[in-house]
């Protein structure tokens, strides 16, 4: 049995107001020196301080999580990620003050993940909790609504979205892995109901933030971002930004940079050196 993170704490709800919105302190702006509000990103390097590790391969910066919580959250607020991997949003949540939630389809990277959110130290008394199961799965979906409860509350304040790029890694064998996707069709079709079975958990007026990027395939760029966008329109959700990151410190380009500029001066294409962090508001 997974060991539980889940601990009990004392919590004073906000309540679920429909009008509540991020809480930035506007009367002292200035010192919001953190938070970014450009759309350009220029990251050279993850963070790699307290529990943050690179171990999994594809897994996103945290600096990303990090900005979304300080922009769109108060301590004390729940944020739930459908895509744990590694637990990087969870870890963040720790540091920030924020209960999170973190769904993970592969039982053994969930496991993984459990660990790596409990070796960060918790000044806060937040809770995170791991669930392992599919995000298209109604059954898993209500779990995460009762820890949810749990917490004292009806609803998230915010839901961080971090799917694989389709088939750009192989995660893993499994048949509900969205990277084993047949299609660029099937892909979206599968993400949309992942984006569909949490449009409840969310409290009105707030964020829903998918980090996406695009591919090539047979030669032909796949604009993964722009579909993804589409798609999560298409559920109700109204977007508010796009951000372009960019992938200066990606670890597997940046070891075969040569290669890579021959292949694109051969193939007659660019390099990606980008990927999205699309910005979405619950009506």
């Amino acid at each position: 049995m997974q060991q539980k993170l889940f601990t009990e704490v004392r919590w004073i709800s906000h309540g679920d107001s429909p009008d509540a919105t991020e809480e930035l302190d506007l009367k002292n702006w200035k010192a919001n020196t953190e938070i970014i509000t450009d759309s350009l990103w220029v990251i050279p390097e993850r963070d790699k301080s307290g529990a943050h590790t690179g171990y999994l391969h594809g897994n996103f910066i945290p600096q990303i999580p990090r900005q979304a919580m300080l922009r769109f959250t108060s301590k004390g607020d729940i944020v739930i990620d459908t895509f744990l991997g590694s637990g990087t949003t969870l870890i963040e949540c720790k540091r920030l003050g924020r209960h999170g939630i973190g769904i993970e389809l592969l039982p053994d990277v969930a496991a993984k993940a459990e660990r790596q959110v409990s070796m960060q130290d918790n000044p806060h008394r937040i809770s995170t909790k791991v669930i392992s199961g599919d995000s298209r799965d109604a059954g898993v979906i209500e779990r995460v609504r009762l820890a949810v409860e749990e917490l004292g509350r009806r609803r998230a304040q915010l839901l961080v979205m971090h799917p694989p790029y389709h088939d750009i890694i192989k995660f893993s064998d499994n048949p509900a892995d969205l990277c084993n996707a047949r299609s660029t069709e099937e892909f979206l079709a599968w993400f949309k109901i992942a984006v569909e079975n949490t449009y409840e958990l969310l409290d009105r007026k707030h964020y829903l933030v998918v980090v996406i990027g695009d591919k090539y395939t047979n030669s032909e760029w796949v604009p993964l971002g722009f579909y993804i966008c589409k798609t999560v329109m298409d559920c109700g959700y109204k977007l508010k930004s796009i951000v372009v990151k960019n992938m200066t410190g990606n670890r597997a380009k940046r070891n075969r940079e040569n290669l890579w500029r021959y292949r694109a001066l051969k193939g007659g294409f660019y390099i990606f050196k980008h990927e999205y962090v699309l910005f979405f508001r619950k009506p």
